[in-house]
Formats: C-alpha cells, structure tokens, sequence
C-alpha cells in the first residue's frame, strides 16, 4: 500500500507526538535508562508538537508520512542552530526524521527527507549508536564532520554531526 507526505494538522499533535514518543522507544530502549520515556517525558513531547503546529513558521518544514489515515513518520527541518563555540555548518538543519519500525525499508524515511531538506546542504545530528541512520544518511549525502556531543542528561546516548 502506498503512502502520502503532507503538512500536519493542528488537531493531529497528540497523535504526532504519541508517534514520536514510539519511535524513540523503538529505536532507542537500549540506550537509555529504564525511567526516561516517564510522564514527563511524554508530555513534553505533546507540548513540543502542539507548540509547533499551534504557531508554523515559514522557515520550518514539518511534514507526516500518512498511511490509509494512520501517521507513520515524521520530519522536520529549520534553521541550523550553532554548537557552543562555533558557526552552524550549513543554514538549514534536519531536527527530526522518524517512521515506525514496521515502515523501514518502504521509502517513507526518503520521502520525508526530501520534502524538508531536498537536495540542499544541511546538517543533521545522528546517534552513533544507530547504524541504520548512518547509512541512510551516507546514502543520501551526509558525512560526519567530527563533532560529538552527549544527548543532554543522558551520556549513554552521543550524537554526531552529519554535513553535506
């Protein structure tokens, strides 16, 4: 079956943030302690995705990935945001790129991807304990730039930089 990529809508945020929340428990349970995906935890994701929908920006790309009526991925992209200390690499950077596991290899990342980056130069940070993504983001372009950082209160999990 086919999917579609469009722009979100403001009633949908719970169900975007429900599938946020998923896809970081699917991909990253290993690597972060027991307690992380906690209440806060998830409603702060529905406050993050209410506030985003709530107020877009013309300089934000947010697009779902839908299937017969169900979200299955999410993407986003804006302005790049600089490490402490240094210049952003490039002017738009990919903050989040998400699809439920079951939808892996079907070309629903490939297309979220190109509809908030496209073929621009960007940057993206990416967990090093996350091979799949690397790839991905080879496949598409991406090199990392030598630049790590711990994710914030959880040093289990680092993330690198990706330019292209």
């Amino acid at each position: 079956m086919t999917f579609i990529v469009r722009v979100p809508e403001l009633s949908e945020a719970a169900e975007i943030a429900d599938l946020h929340v998923e896809t970081w428990r699917e991909t990253y349970t290993h690597l972060l302690p027991e307690e992380f995906f906690d209440e806060d935890y998830v409603q702060g994701r529905h406050r993050l995705w209410r506030r985003l929908l709530e107020n877009p920006r013309e300089e934000w790309r947010i697009r779902v990935a839908e299937r017969d009526g169900q979200i299955i991925g999410l993407a986003t992209s804006g302005p790049s945001t600089a490490t402490e200390g240094q210049d952003a690499p490039r002017e738009r950077q990919l903050y989040m790129l998400y699809v439920l596991a079951a939808e892996h290899g079907g070309g629903v990342g490939q297309a979220l991807l190109d509809e908030v980056v496209g073929d621009e130069p960007a940057v993206l940070w990416v967990a090093k304990a996350n091979p799949r993504a690397i790839a991905f983001y080879r496949r598409n372009g991406f090199a990392f730039d030598g630049v790590e950082e711990a994710y914030p209160g959880v040093p289990t999990l680092v993330d690198a930089r990706m330019v292209r």
